[in-house]
């Protein structure tokens, strides 16, 4: 931050300056006070207290006038409530002469200070004892360094505005020469476009004899720009300016840092529009069943959070060789066609990524001017155009089609975003698919909501496991997940919605949807278990008890920052120090009003986390502490092969725990290892 003055403000509860100005002050041979809103002096120097006839621990809590009084020096109090008052009242530098009752005469200047943490400012005051030029030089030194030590540079000017003395340092940072820079010499190094703003204020303040303030871009003597703040008092003796005088600071650290913040908050503010219009999309289409039920709801969040004019779904036919349109307006989406067609959403679903046209002659060079574009832009009032692919367990089930009709640029985080909402859609989708398979919708459900396969991260081994322990063809309510976070960690959670059948299989969908949503804009555990609080108490029911763990890994540091929502502790097995459980205390279930904290650990070369559901700890004939103590003495017992590979790691588990009891809740794991430096290829 610039400072506001060359000397600080005393505190308000203490009023001392701080002990550098102390020991600068104490023994110099001026006299230096700092007098409050109250006219007290609030800080003063030996030299000016003897000056009025007190030591400075008498001074502090009185007026000059007050002292002097009490000095028996009426005309002498006098004349310093007169300076006093009149500095107040003009808000310019005042000169006046004391004479004590004995000693030589002293030359006072009395300074308005601006205080930016009051509305009323105080009043420095500097006694210089006349004819004492060695004393007045070394003032003048000590002034200066003092100015110094808040990175200022002091100029002075004439009662014109010129400047008529030279200054080393401004000239070492502009490079200007000393006859360049007297005069109006030093408006040329301010930039072309400040310079007539910053030339009129100072006209005016010269004219109308008022403070001077004002920040600009100097050019340095690197060709360069910083941004600076010139600040100026003039100096005056009677009805008469007798100089100018005032301060440059560099203020470039501090205006680059104030527009990183307005960039950073702005950014902030964007994403959480996108997080909030993400989270009311998940949402939305958490609550439909069928395909035309997304293809409604989908209508509707990309008219009023996309902007979109139109909006439809493009879906593979039964076959998976054709794309077959659909929308929700009464408008004909057209007939179906191959992945060859030239069609923005044939293009994102062979490509697997977004296909963008700002405007139509960006459509005609994406398909080299074919006949079938020339046709939709006759035919048509759309002007812009994206498609999204629709992923579903890594396999293309169609685009996400949005039109807009006026061209438009898709930026890099709106692109992101539509790219996050089209995985929703793809979510509901693949659920409305499955709802209506009737002869097959609980078995194929329950697969479609785990991943079918892990993502591959570099510097990461991840591996699952799931077992069905159902006797029926019915949806369980364990998952899990893990994906890859935009800053290069990775994330994974595994959890547990209680009971069986839809309401629980539709549970966990919206809480996996809504987790992945969540962890797009705010990956940090707490915030994640927060907003899923929040959604989970606005969408399910309070008898529905989910509980889940979820973690975030750094491979490069292996810090794991995790958050328990009442699940069992993950396991930790590690080569040499052997398997032990997480040492943290659990939060409460999904939905249960609760502060959310998460716990930090880092994870070594060679370790594994292992989370699991209760199925593998927790039988008829098993308790849960029993089990978790069983779970401890498998995995130290485990062969150096399965510690290695946690794939192998995990299915030593699920036989070793599950052996001799018959299994009655489906068993779910998912396991993370940082593998060992040149341990092999990644899994």
């Amino acid at each position: 931050m610039s400072a506001e003055t060359s000397i600080p403000p005393p505190r308000a509860d203490g009023a001392e300056l701080p002990v550098a100005v102390k020991s600068l002050l104490a023994d110099a041979p001026i006299g230096f006070g700092l007098i409050g809103s109250d006219d007290r002096l609030a800080a003063v120097n030996q030299r000016l207290a003897a000056l009025f006839g007190a030591t400075p621990a008498r001074c502090l809590g009185r007026g000059p006038a007050e002292l002097l009084d009490e000095a028996g020096d009426p005309a002498g109090a006098a004349d310093q409530r007169a300076s006093l008052e009149a500095v107040r009242a003009g808000g310019q530098a005042v000169r006046s002469r004391f004479r004590p009752a004995r000693g030589q005469a002293w030359d006072l200047t009395w300074f308005p200070v601006a205080d930016p943490g009051t509305s009323e400012g105080q009043v420095a005051v500097i006694a210089l004892r006349e004819h004492e030029t060695g004393a007045s030089r070394l003032e003048e030194q000590r002034l200066r360094a003092l100015l110094q030590v808040g990175h200022q540079i002091l100029w002075a000017a004439g009662p014109d505005g010129g400047m008529h003395e030279d200054c080393p340092q401004w000239r070492a940072v502009t490079g200007q020469e000393r006859e360049s820079y007297l005069g109006r010499g030093w408006l040329e190094a301010i930039h072309p476009d400040d310079r007539p703003r910053v030339e009129r204020a100072w006209d005016d303040a010269v004219i109308d004899v008022t403070p001077f303030d004002a920040m600009f871009r100097v050019r340095t003597r690197s060709g360069g720009y910083d941004h600076y703040r010139a600040r100026a008092h003039p100096i005056v003796d009677g009805a008469e300016t007798v100089e100018w005088i005032g301060t440059f600071v560099d203020v470039t650290t501090e205006r680059e840092a104030d527009e990183l913040r307005q960039r950073f908050n702005q950014q902030l503010t964007e994403a959480a529009m996108r997080t909030v219009r993400l989270q009311k999309a998940t949402s939305d289409l958490a609550e439909v069943l069928t395909v035309d039920d997304v293809v409604e709801a989908m209508s509707a969040i990309g008219r009023t959070d996309v902007g979109a004019g139109h909006t439809s779904l493009v879906l593979f036919d039964r076959d998976g060789l054709r794309l077959h349109p659909m929308a929700a307006d009464h408008r004909s989406p057209g007939a179906s066609f191959s992945l060859d067609h030239p069609d923005t959403a044939a293009r994102a679903v062979a490509d697997q990524a977004p296909c963008l046209a700002a405007d139509p002659d960006e459509l005609r060079a994406l398909f080299e001017d074919a006949p079938e574009v020339g046709e939709l832009l006759e035919t048509t009032p759309e002007r812009a155009w994206a498609a999204l692919p629709m992923m579903v367990a890594g396999r293309a089930i169609g685009a996400l089609r949005l039109a807009f009709h006026q061209p438009r640029e898709v930026t890099d985080e709106e692109r992101v975003f539509l790219e996050a909402l089209a995985g929703q859609c793809a979510l509901a989708i693949g659920r409305a698919q499955l709802y209506e398979r009737e002869h097959d919708t609980a078995q194929a459900l329950q697969h479609s909501l785990l991943p079918e396969e892990l993502p591959v991260v570099r510097g990461v081994r991840l591996a699952a496991y799931y077992r069905s322990g159902s006797r029926h063809v019915q949806v369980g309510g364990d998952w899990y997940d893990a994906f890859p976070l935009p800053d290069g960690r990775v994330a994974g959670v595994l959890g547990d919605v209680m009971g069986k059948g839809i309401p629980a299989a539709s549970g966990m969908s919206r809480i996996r949807s809504a987790l992945r949503a969540l962890a797009f804009s705010m990956p940090e555990p707490a915030d994640v278990l927060t907003g899923l609080d929040r959604m989970f108490s606005a969408t399910e029911g309070m008898d529905q008890v989910t509980t889940l763990v979820y973690f975030v890994l750094d491979p490069a540091t292996g810090q794991l920052d995790l958050s328990n929502a009442g699940h069992l502790p993950p396991l930790v097995v590690a080569g040499n120090a052997g398997p032990s459980l997480l040492e943290s205390e659990p939060d409460t279930p999904l939905g249960v009003s609760a502060p959310r904290g998460h716990h930090k650990f880092f994870v070594q070369p060679g370790n594994t986390i292992a989370l699991y559901s209760d199925g593998l700890v927790e039988n008829r004939r098993r308790s849960v502490a029993r089990g978790l103590d069983e779970l401890v003495t498998v995995a130290a017992s485990a062969p150096a092969e399965a510690v290695g590979d946690p794939q192998q790691m995990l299915e030593y588990l699920v036989e070793s725990m599950l052996e001799g009891y018959e299994q009655d809740d489906d068993v779910t794991l998912l396991a993370v290892q940082l593998p060992v430096i040149d341990s092999g290829p990644e899994r």
